[in-house]
Formats: structure tokens, C-alpha cells, sequence
């Protein structure tokens, strides 16, 4: 991908967040590729469900004119038989909108086996879907295979029919008599259109939404998607909770699926790295913050190879949690320092100074809080979402200003014009350092 794509793709952006703004980039129709609408990131694995059909229901956040489905097998021990695997749009609970229900082949083939510790793509499934919509992917194993690779805070409810031959071709969802909170097998949808490309929101469980809503897709990379529509740019969602930066815990380290979770997904111009706090807070403690940057720069290196931009997210408070200790707390700002001021990130949303209690910063503001001192209420999520959106609108409008050439060195805003120079204006929590 060539940074040149990324910059056009930022300048459609801009006319859609940035009021008052032209482009002759937008008015260019855009041709039709394949683009990540929905992602999650596999992050451990559950005991199989042999002969059950699973319908997992998925949210879209940009629509086109056939999918393709990606499914997992990678923390298998033995090769995955799937038996059928289907995909619809969703009219509600486990039932299938009329003539929307089709098969997904494999190299033609109705049925496929991973092997273990690899994912697969679907052939095109020409199923024309709109932006926002639900998808029912509906898969069955005929077998016990071993552990079945999953995604366990899905904070959505999917369906299982327990017998399952012959269900995944069901319309309706009769059969789907059970109830699970986890995404099986399946990690992507990508969509064939005119998006502009994708963002990945790469993190933990304060990406994964825990502290939103379950069945409301309110988790702040879906409250993303709605904000940045109009530029018909899909985001994924790539939050592991329990994740880490440095070490491995729940799911592989950020380094370790940095590729398969992030970079290797349709369509991606820009991504959002949210991670590094279950490395202060979890154990063995992570106190070094060299480590912390020499992880960041890796990140944004790898990023950068490919062509895509990098925003650093900075890391949010957590007082009155468990595991919150004043040693901590200055890890905490010691790393966040580095995020704002280090050079390392193409941009920076300050998450900690949008989310923060003014007269506590240590704390999340209340308002934001589900109760558990860590994680975000939705309204907190809507805010966090808002923060990465300001910060995306400001590297549109320099991508647009400066052309194909400009370098920008801590030109910052936090309002409808960026300026250039040294000054920091915080705002509403968008610091951009480019």
C-alpha cells in the first residue's frame, strides 16, 4: 500500500469530519475493492461443539456488494472440518432476512478443513449489504476437532442449534435454541465496494467494550464507525481483553499478532494502538517504560512498511481499581508522557485528558464510569470514540493542506484548523504530534 492511498483516503475523510471543506480527491468515484467491515481478534479457545451449528451475529460497519468471511483455526491443535458455513443479513434473533441466506464455498467447495494454527478466507459470496447492517455467519461442525478457537468477550448474543446437519442453511432460527455470549471461528467480514479503506482499533478490553452495553454495539470503535460513515471508511475492531503490550496474556501479545490482527486486514489505512495498561497493572508488573517505547516504535515501524498511518492512544486512569497502586499510577504517566511527546505516533488522541476527572485525574470522571474504575460506560465509549475522530480530522485536513510531499512536526489542534509550530492545545483530548 503506498502512503499516497492513505493520504487520499484521509482527504475523503476530512470532507466528511471537517465542515466547510472541498476536495477535488472526493469527487473522484472510488473503485470497487475488497475492505474489512467487521472484525474480531481470536483470543483463546473453548471446548468444541461437535454437531452444532453456530450463528454468529456480527455488525457491519460499511456495507458493499458481496462479502468474504475469515475464519480462524489458529489456536486449534488438530485440522478444523467445517462442515457448511453460511452468511445472511439478520431480520432478528437466529432468523435470516428472505433470499438473503447464502452458502460460502472454499475453492468451490461447500465444506473445508484448516489446519491447525492457520485461518482461511471465504470465495466472494455475492450478498449485496448495506452499511451498519447484522450478518448472521452461521457455521457447522460435524466433529469434535479439539479446542475450538473463539473470541471470548464478544458482548453479543449469538445462537447454537445443537443439532445442527443441515441448520446452517435454515432461514429461520427454530433450531437455534441456545444462547452464547462468544464469537466462534469466525474473525472478519470483508466487503466488496467503494470504501475508502479501513481503521483498526488495536487493544485491550477498553477496546473490546467491556463496561458498554451487550447487544447495542456501543463499544467506542462502533461508535467510531457511525461518526466516520459518511467518509465510507470501515473500522475494526482488533481489542483482546486481557490483552497486553509486552507480554502474553489473554490472546498473544500486541507484537506477536500485530500482523495477523492488524496489518494483514483488507483495506487498512490507519491504526489505532489502545494498549499497555494490563502491562502496568498485571503481573509480573511492567515498570521499564524503555520497553514501552521500544514496543511502540516496533509497532509503528511494522505499520509504517505497510503504508499505514499510526495514532497513539494515550492510556487512561484507573483509581479505585484492584490492582491500582501509586507506583503504578506513575508508570502510567511516565508512559503516557512518551505517547504525547515522543515522536513515535503519526498522531495522538489523549484519551487520558478527555476521559480524566478534572478534579482527580488519577480517576476516570464519573460520568464515564460503569463502576468498576477502568473500564467505559457508553457514554464514556462515545467520548473515547469522539477523541480518535478529532484526532483523525486533524490528519485529514494536513493531509489535505500539505499535499503528497508535507511533513508536519507537532502541528496540533484540537478544533477545526491545525496549525503549525510547537504549541499543544488539548482541547476536547486530541493532542496530534505529526
Amino acid at each position: 500500500m503506498e502512503m499516497a492511498e492513505v493520504r487520499r483516503a484521509l482527504a475523503v475523510l476530512l470532507l466528511a469530519l471537517v465542515p466547510g471543506t472541498t476536495t477535488q480527491t472526493v469527487a473522484e468515484p472510488a473503485p470497487l475493492a475488497w475492505t474489512g467491515s467487521w472484525e474480531t481478534a481470536p483470543s483463546g479457545t473453548a471446548s468444541a461443539l461437535p454437531g452444532a451449528a453456530v450463528r454468529n451475529v456480527v455488525h457491519l460497519s460499511v456495507g458493499g456488494t458481496a462479502v468474504r468471511i475469515r475464519l480462524s483455526n489458529r489456536f486449534g491443535t488438530a485440522p478444523l472440518r467445517l462442515g457448511a458455513v453460511t452468511v445472511a443479513r439478520r431480520a432478528s434473533g437466529p432468523n435470516a432476512v428472505t433470499g438473503s441466506l447464502h452458502t460460502a464455498t472454499f475453492r468451490g467447495a461447500a465444506s473445508v478443513t484448516i489446519p491447525a494454527g492457520q485461518d482461511t478466507v471465504s470465495d466472494p459470496v455475492p450478498l449485496s449489504v448495506p452499511a451498519a447492517a447484522d450478518l448472521l455467519v452461521t457455521v457447522y461442525t460435524p466433529g469434535d476437532d479439539g479446542p475450538a478457537t473463539f473470541h471470548q468477550t464478544a458482548l453479543q448474543t449469538s445462537y447454537v442449534a445443537p443439532a445442527g446437519a443441515g441448520r446452517a442453511a435454515d432461514v429461520g432460527g427454530g433450531a437455534y435454541t441456545g444462547t452464547i455470549s462468544r464469537w466462534y471461528y469466525v474473525t472478519g467480514v470483508d466487503v466488496l465496494g467503494d470504501a475508502t479503506g479501513s481503521i483498526v482499533a488495536f487493544g485491550d478490553s477498553l477496546t473490546d467494550g467491556n463496561g458498554s452495553t451487550p447487544d447495542t454495539n456501543h463499544r467506542w470503535p462502533d461508535r467510531l464507525a457511525e461518526q466516520v460513515r459518511a467518509a465510507r471508511l470501515g473500522v475494526l475492531n482488533a481489542g483482546i481483553s486481557g490483552n497486553r503490550l509486552l507480554h502474553d496474556g489473554a490472546g498473544p501479545n500486541a507484537l506477536a499478532r500485530l500482523d495477523a490482527d492488524a496489518l494483514d486486514r483488507a483495506g487498512v489505512r490507519v491504526l489505532v494502538v489502545l494498549e499497555g495498561i494490563n502491562d502496568i497493572k498485571g503481573t509480573p508488573t511492567a515498570a521499564d517504560v524503555t520497553a514501552y517505547a521500544d514496543a511502540y516504535r516496533t509497532l509503528v515501524a511494522r505499520a509504517h512498511a505497510r503504508g499505514i498511518r499510526v495514532i497513539g492512544v494515550t492510556l487512561t486512569p484507573y483509581q479505585g481499581f484492584s490492582a491500582y497502586t501509586d507506583a503504578r499510577e506513575t508508570v502510567r504517566q511516565q508512559v503516557n508522557a512518551f505517547i504525547r511527546t515522543g515522536g513515535a505516533f503519526d498522531a495522538v488522541a489523549d484519551a487520558d485528558a478527555a476521559l480524566r476527572d478534572p478534579t482527580d485525574p488519577a480517576r476516570i470522571l464519573p460520568a464515564y464510569d460503569p463502576g468498576d474504575h477502568l473500564h467505559f460506560n457508553d457514554t464514556g465509549m462515545a467520548k473515547l470514540a469522539d477523541a480518535v475522530r478529532r484526532t483523525l480530522a486533524v490528519m485529514a485536513r494536513l493531509a489535505a493542506t500539505e499535499g503528497e510531499g508535507a511533513t508536519w512536526i507537532r502541528g496540533v489542534s484540537a478544533g477545526e484548523g491545525a496549525t503549525r509550530g510547537e504549541g499543544v492545545t488539548a482541547g476536547e483530548g486530541v493532542l496530534v504530534d505529526w
